[in-house]
């Protein structure tokens, strides 16, 4: 199911057209061998972009490692079904139980470095993320608890105050292309 994703994916923006085709190549080199963290080099993973009813706040989750406010998400660890990797994920990271995809497509997908560290007592040496990424909506009404060990917090963060409230640099164009993706599939103007 996810090579179809990727295969048939249209590329909207260069960093998605060189992520395509790396992906693509990755693929290539691994074909059975992606789904898994046992794959050192690189392996998939899936987040998942949960905005509210109008696209005003944004659902996200305290970050543990890089102590950051950032979309959820996981490793495939074996799950071929990524849409349902990021469905789960969003919900064991916020506790939110009515998340629901905002459109079954594939929104974005991405190649993300992640920098060598200790997870659990134990190093995990530098790769890359393979990231299929959903558009996600999720009633607010529905009570925030965060997951012990992945995040310190869940929270819905103005839409309007993204950028400044995540600190990502690096994600500053990814989250900027989702919550525009995101307002489009609503029908909003971005």
């Amino acid at each position: 199911m996810y090579r179809e994703e990727i295969g048939n994916y249209v590329p909207q923006n260069q960093q998605e057209v060189g992520d395509k085709e790396m992906m693509l190549e990755y693929l290539r080199l691994f074909p059975d061998g992606l789904l898994t963290r046992e794959n050192k080099i690189a392996h998939f993973t899936a987040s998942g972009f949960v905005v509210n009813a109008d696209a005003t706040r944004v659902l996200m989750a305290h970050h543990n490692l890089y102590k950051v406010w950032a979309w959820t998400g996981g490793h495939a660890d074996g799950e071929g079904d990524l849409l349902s990797v990021a469905l789960r994920e969003a919900r064991e990271e916020t506790g939110v139980e009515h998340i629901r995809p905002l459109t079954r497509n594939l929104a974005s997908l991405e190649i993300l470095p992640v920098w060598g560290h200790v997870k659990r007592g134990v190093w995990v040496p530098a790769h890359q993320h393979l990231n299929l990424t959903y558009l996600l909506t999720a009633d607010e009404s529905d009570p925030l608890h965060y997951r012990e060990g992945e995040n310190t917090g869940a929270a819905w963060l103005p839409a309007d105050r993204l950028l400044e409230l995540t600190r990502e640099w690096q994600m500053d164009e990814i989250y900027t292309k989702l919550l525009e993706r995101a307002r489009l599939a609503l029908g909003q103007k971005a």
